[in-house]
């Protein structure tokens, strides 16, 4: 009767059978750092903290005023061959919800109701939009919200591009946008 011969334990097995408990805790305890800003960023998409990062308060626009914000306060993001995006959130006035049929944005005067920009959509209390943002673009460009209500009427408000977003005037400057 031979008894079966023990191997030797290699260092990598007994450091992994000593400390596989520290590590596992470790693996537990790194996303509960990541835990506040996800939370803070959930709460913003539902509007529990404002319309979003960077709120430039009431615009006048025609009979009408609206809560114009910036999603998040950073440069425009890339999206493919489409070019770069600014998400910006909008809410009507208690008064002009029923009055109003749609809202746009654009950067620069609009036209015609035809080029008023993009669409906000959503509910009117916090409807979205991503802005495409021209490299060309200035920097003393304007923010153009028009407003179109269900009689026909149009109405327009100019906000100065470095108010509503710093961050996009800085990196346009940055781009070199002429």
């Amino acid at each position: 009767m031979s008894k079966a011969a023990v191997m030797p334990q290699s260092p990598l097995s007994r450091f992994w059978h000593k400390w596989r408990f520290h590590l596992n805790i470790l693996l537990l305890l790194i996303p509960l750092g990541f835990m506040p800003k996800y939370f803070a960023d959930a709460a913003m998409f539902r509007g529990d903290s404002g319309l979003g990062e960077r709120e430039l308060g009431e615009v006048k626009v025609g009979p009408w005023s609206v809560q114009l914000a910036e999603l998040r306060d950073e440069a425009p993001r890339a999206d493919g061959p489409a070019g770069y995006f600014k998400a910006f959130n909008i809410a009507l006035c208690q008064a002009c919800i029923a009055e109003v049929k749609a809202a746009y944005l654009r950067i620069g005067k609009p036209r015609s109701l035809r080029a008023a920009g993009t669409i906000f959509f959503g509910t009117p209390y916090r409807m979205s939009t991503g802005l495409p943002i021209p490299l060309k673009t200035r920097a003393d460009a304007e923010l153009w919200i028009t407003l179109e209500g269900w009689d026909g009427s149009m109405h327009q408000a100019a906000v100065p591009l470095s108010k509503a977003s710093p961050a996009t005037v800085a990196w346009l400057n940055k781009q070199g946008g002429k």
